[in-house]
């Protein structure tokens, strides 16, 4: 009897983009022993990233940290972004502050992976989920983040380039869901249905890439316009930080890929 044949699930493309060669072999390595990932390497400044994606289709790319120059990987991280924003971006941490947290994020990271303490295991989730999409960050990583939501409400979301993606309407729902304000009560506050909140929520959802509230949030920092005065911004913080807590309690999972 024959055994049945099935078809081979495609690769994700990696790009592994480290200065530290001795480094960045070894974790190629690794990485092309996992099924479903197909990995090129090259140098970590940001010409010679570009020039390797001149050549090669890449879904997602691992920057290797600097530890000696953060400025210089967040404008690598920039430019990836800016020239290249359906690639899924993560860096590669060895160690990491508050600033250098919130920085990537807003430069365009969707993954930050701290080779210290997390396993090598969980690089291969790390990819997928970011492939997929979603963030992949640490609840101390998460964190961060909230606390960076103090500086300022959102005014509008936007993309690499600036341009508002959402209409005015989604603009508000995107604000109240950043306070940790329910489906409900948004509708109270906007005088529509609770059902058309819920909606709205989806069109989103569909035009950010997101797929959760805890997600809209985490976009909603690193892909704002910010204001010239900031209402309240303290209020928002508490409120978004409670509101993560409760979403993750509630629902008993990983969300954006925490660990």
């Amino acid at each position: 009897m024959k055994s049945r044949s099935h078809p081979s699930r495609p690769s994700i493309r990696v790009l592994l983009a480290d200065s530290n060669q001795t480094q960045a072999q070894l974790l190629s390595s690794a990485l092309r022993r996992q099924p479903g990932l197909s990995v090129t390497c090259c140098r970590g400044e940001l010409s010679a990233c570009l020039q390797a994606l001149r050549s090669t289709q890449v879904d997602v790319a691992l920057v290797g940290d600097s530890p000696t120059d953060h400025t210089h990987l967040i404008d690598t991280l920039r430019g990836l972004h800016a020239s290249h924003p359906h690639i899924g971006l993560i860096l590669l941490l060895d160690s990491y502050d508050r600033n250098l947290v919130v920085e990537a994020m807003r430069a365009g990271a969707h993954g930050l992976f701290c080779r210290a303490s997390q396993p090598f295991q969980a690089l291969r989730r790390c990819i997928s989920v970011v492939h997929q999409g979603q963030f992949w960050a640490s609840t101390e990583q998460i964190g961060y983040l909230i606390e960076a939501l103090k500086s300022a409400l959102p005014r509008r979301v936007v993309g690499a380039k600036g341009k508002g993606l959402l209409t005015p309407r989604e603009d508000q729902v995107v604000s109240l869901v950043a306070e940790a304000i329910g489906n409900r009560e948004i509708a109270q506050q906007l005088g529509v249905k609770e059902n058309t909140v819920k909606k709205s929520l989806l069109r989103i959802y569909d035009k950010l890439g997101v797929s959760n509230r805890v997600e809209l949030v985490l976009y909603v920092l690193t892909h704002r316009s910010m204001p010239t005065g900031a209402p309240n911004p303290a209020k928002m913080s508490s409120a978004s930080e409670r509101f993560v807590s409760r979403q993750v309690e509630a629902e008993r999972i990983n969300p954006i890929g925490t660990n």
